[in-house]
């Protein structure tokens, strides 16, 4: 049988910072690697809205504060009730720093009134304030025992944001090193059915190919309802980025 997955990446001109995109590359040749046909969407302002609800994976990226108020409206109100859909029905998406906190319930800045999110992922990000030290560098974390993958994963963190989980979604991972949600609570990023939310750019998916294929694997088991075994791909560079960033960061190897 032949597969194909449709891949939206949100805001790609407004929100791919540090290496974001790199996530999309790596989904796109992944699939492509195995013989299943990947199509990337790129859906920003008045962009391809129509075919976001074709969407069997979704991506969307960090940005600083003037992007992502720039597409704030038109996330909540265009995509907001689409992407909610989605997500409920278990489409699987990756959702990066400032769009991990948009999909929560509202984001407090340090002055100024809060900023409503989609409240999709129950959780809220405040800024503690303009004096406040800034999360940021290289950082590893254990996988959240959801994902059945006895692995570590590797990324990079820069936010001022402090996230803080509600009951109605589990941690992505275990904090090993760095800061992750608040640099209090030990944990990083979010999970709420196949959608994750994380702080780790880098980007993530090119250091930690079994988060990636993870998302593969989800999107075909939602669109074609039933399990697809994935071919195995020869992940030795992969894994040698992944290796040579734990050694720097003092962690043994969890895999």
């Amino acid at each position: 049988m032949n597969y194909k997955l449709t891949i939206s990446w949100l805001y790609p001109d407004l929100m791919s910072t540090y290496g974001d995109r790199g996530n999309v590359i790596c989904l796109l040749k992944r699939c492509q690697w195995r013989g299943i046909e990947a199509e990337i969407i790129p859906i920003s302002l008045n962009l391809n809205n129509e075919k976001l609800g074709s969407s069997d994976l979704i991506f969307m990226g960090g940005a600083q504060d003037r992007q992502q108020s720039i597409a704030g409206e038109d996330f909540i109100v265009k995509k907001g009730p689409v992407l909610k859909n989605l997500i409920e029905k278990g489409v699987p998406g990756l959702f990066v720093c400032a769009a991990y906190q948009a999909i929560g319930n509202y984001y407090k800045p340090y002055t100024g009134d809060d900023i409503a999110g989609l409240g999709i992922f129950d959780l809220y990000t405040k800024h503690p304030g303009d004096q406040a030290k800034r999360l940021i560098g290289n950082a590893a974390a254990e996988l959240n025992s959801k994902f059945k993958i006895p692995n570590t994963i590797v990324g990079f963190e820069n936010h001022g944001g402090r996230t803080h989980l509600g009951k109605g979604v589990k941690p992505f991972a275990r904090v090993i090193r760095g800061f992750g949600n608040n640099g209090e609570d030990g944990y990083e990023g979010a999970v709420y059915k196949n959608c994750i939310g994380s702080y780790f750019h880098g980007p993530i998916l090119p250091k930690n190919p079994r988060l990636t294929d993870w998302l593969i694997s989800r999107a075909l088991v939602i669109k074609y309802r039933k399990n697809v075994e994935l071919t195995s791909l020869s992940d030795e560079m992969e894994w040698q980025a992944h290796e040579f960033m734990l050694k720097r960061l003092g962690i043994k190897s969890l895999q």
